[in-house]
């Protein structure tokens, strides 16, 4: 019998992986230390719930082991609340009590026969490492995608080494087996979905920090948390993006962008080399002359020209007196002054401009305190965006110089997140009323003189904060924020496990596009016109992030699209919404030199940047 309940909590996963990296400290659950599938993890045993629920699978003897080594220990309670306010272990238990009653019932359990090509990829892996059980399969037959189909594999296997991939692909080439690569799946826009062969790299998981060559060799199943966790353990940093996304994966996909690409840059600036498995199953890498020039770049949606297996991150230096700040802004157009103006003067290693949705949600640990929260800082404290910098104590001090100490800094952003909860029930607003100025209300807030009372009405504490969240997670809130880091900003954005947050109240589509700087008007445009194509489909959307690359010369632009993945008319219109956005950047980069659309970079993330920002 199925649990509506489980049901609909099961058909909510954002598929954004984090259940599938230790970012919160609490381990991972117990079943992944010798299981590799997604099946095994909350993820995948929620999407096996939902297909049991459509009569989509039987029960096989891969599902009741899935099943069985769940031990309902509740980590993925944490951190599945702690980006997406949902609670998987009810799902885990409905799913158990599933396979319970089904074998009481005395209800046929399916083993699952090999065929031929499978004993092949056995044969190349080992048997645990290649499967065609339907339960494992479907872990990999969706995503939230609006525009693209589930598509069920035949088969999933994971490899171990380079070799064992040049065999797969050579495999695959012989018996006409189209095939796709899976890295953490941490995408929404069908990449890793095929009907043929999933290549599922999770067991490739190897990092190499090379100090000498300032440099860190990944494997494709390295995560961005779990490379910047290692570069950080070394002294150095690197620029990644979302945590659960696969690197090498990350990097052939889109470049790998980050508000660390304001002075990293993106795409092939990323990286020292690469090495990549061709369509025939040669090996190569991007040193090579005769090697396919992977840094050119085509104004095209390309095929995915070749199996990335190893990349060669670049390392950065960090220093002790690191930290960051936010300069509130009640418009845009002085947002973008500020931002185009710290890139150009190279002030600071990370500059971006952040709207009220970004920054309530990764204040607050609830979705209807993050709702509360957005509406307080444009009505109450007359902010509508913030630049974020971070940088050394030179960048800051030449921040505070250039904005007259008008910044919400370190101290006063960790008040603000701690008391978040006393934020949103308006106490610090009342209080700002007492002051007298006929400046926005954000300067009072960014007042020295002020910090006191802040403190006194927000009463900023990882208990405070613990309060807005369920009891049954409150101790585990209020130790989780008695760590500094969870309120460093500096940490927050090399690791960025807060950006998985933007899912919580509904799955998004990002609308990204690169564009001039120096062309504020048509930046402008650009946004209204995004905004402008979402309301006209009924699509809920908002202003993203934009992030000055190259000195202030280019800009990455995010727009978000929202949708309810479960609601067939919303992704009817989210999809017609996309449709138009595409035609329209399309149209725009076709008349303007430096626009450039993401899609476009698909399978293009070694190109040099400037080829798609300059040429």
């Amino acid at each position: 019998m199925i649990d509506p309940k489980a049901l609909e909590t099961a058909s909510a996963c954002r598929h954004y992986s984090m259940c599938k990296i230790d970012y919160l400290g609490t381990g991972l659950c117990p079943a992944v230390e010798s299981n590799f599938y997604v099946s095994y993890y909350p993820e995948g045993r929620m999407d096996i719930y939902r297909a049991l629920a459509q009569k989509a699978i039987p029960v096989t003897e891969g599902l009741t082991d899935i099943v069985d080594t769940c031990t309902l220990c509740g980590i993925c309670d944490k951190q599945c609340y702690f980006v997406t306010e949902l609670r998987p272990s009810k799902v885990m238990e409905a799913l158990k009590d599933f396979v319970d009653d089904y074998r009481r019932s005395g209800g046929e359990i399916l083993k699952v026969q090999p065929d031929d090509l499978l004993r092949r990829l056995q044969s190349i892996v080992g048997a645990p490492y290649a499967t065609n059980d339907p339960a494992h399969l479907v872990a990999y037959a969706g995503d939230p995608c609006p525009i693209a189909a589930p598509a069920m594999p035949r088969y999933v296997v994971l490899p171990r080494t380079r070799e064992e991939m040049v065999e797969i692909v050579k495999l695959c080439r012989a018996h006409d087996l189209p095939y796709v690569l899976r890295g953490n799946s941490a995408n929404t826009m069908g990449f890793a979905l095929g009907p043929g062969l999933v290549i599922d790299t999770n067991r490739m998981r190897g990092i190499v920090i090379d100090r000498d060559r300032w440099c860190a060799l990944v494997e494709p199943g390295v995560s961005a948390f779990e490379l910047q966790r290692e570069a950080k353990r070394h002294g150095f940093r690197v620029n990644v993006a979302e945590p659960a996304a696969m690197v090498c994966a990350n990097q052939m996909c889109s470049g790998i962008f980050s508000l660390l690409g304001a002075s990293y840059g993106t795409c092939a600036s990323n990286l020292v080399n690469a090495e990549f498995i061709g369509p025939e199953g040669n090996v190569f890498d991007l040193n090579q002359p005769d090697a396919p020039n992977l840094f050119s770049f085509k104004k095209d949606v390309l095929p995915m020209p070749a199996v990335c297996t190893r990349v060669w991150v670049k390392l950065h230096p960090t220093t002790d007196d690191e930290e960051g700040v936010l300069v509130p802004f009640s418009t845009f157009e002085g947002a973008l002054a500020l931002a185009e103006d710290l890139n150009k003067r190279r002030i600071g290693f990370g500059v971006g401009i952040l709207g009220t949705e970004y920054i309530s949600s990764f204040m607050a640990p609830t979705k209807a305190l993050a709702r509360q929260i957005k509406e307080i800082f444009p009505e109450k404290l007359e902010v509508n965006y913030l630049v974020l910098v971070l940088g050394d104590r030179y960048a800051i001090d030449a921040v505070r110089k250039i904005t007259a100490n008008q910044v919400i800094d370190q101290g006063l952003f960790r008040t603000l997140m701690l008391g978040s909860p006393h934020l949103a029930d308006e106490r610090l607003s009342s209080i700002l009323e007492d002051f007298q100025s006929d400046k926005p209300a954000y300067d009072i807030l960014c007042r020295p003189e002020a910090r006191s009372v802040i403190e006194a009405a927000l009463d900023p504490s990882p208990g405070t904060l613990a309060g807005a969240v369920p009891e049954d997670l409150r101790e585990f809130f209020e130790g989780l924020y008695q760590r500094p880091e969870m309120s460093d900003l500096v940490w927050l954005n090399m690791f960025r496990i807060l950006s998985s947050r933007m899912g919580r109240d509904r799955a998004f589509v990002a609308c990204i596009a690169f564009a001039p700087l120096d062309k504020k008007e048509l930046i402008h445009a650009m946004l209204a016109r995004f905004k402008e194509i979402a309301d006209s489909h009924g699509v809920p959307n908002g202003f993203g992030f934009v992030m000055p690359l190259d000195l202030g010369k280019r800009a990455l632009l995010e727009y978000d699209y929202y949708f309810d993945p479960a609601n067939q008319a919303e992704i009817d219109n989210i999809r017609r919404a996309m449709t138009e956005f595409a035609g329209y950047v399309i149209e725009t980069s076709a008349k303007v030199p430096g626009v450039a659309w993401i899609r476009h970079i698909v399978y293009q993330g070694f190109s040099r940047m400037e080829q798609f920002l300059y040429i």
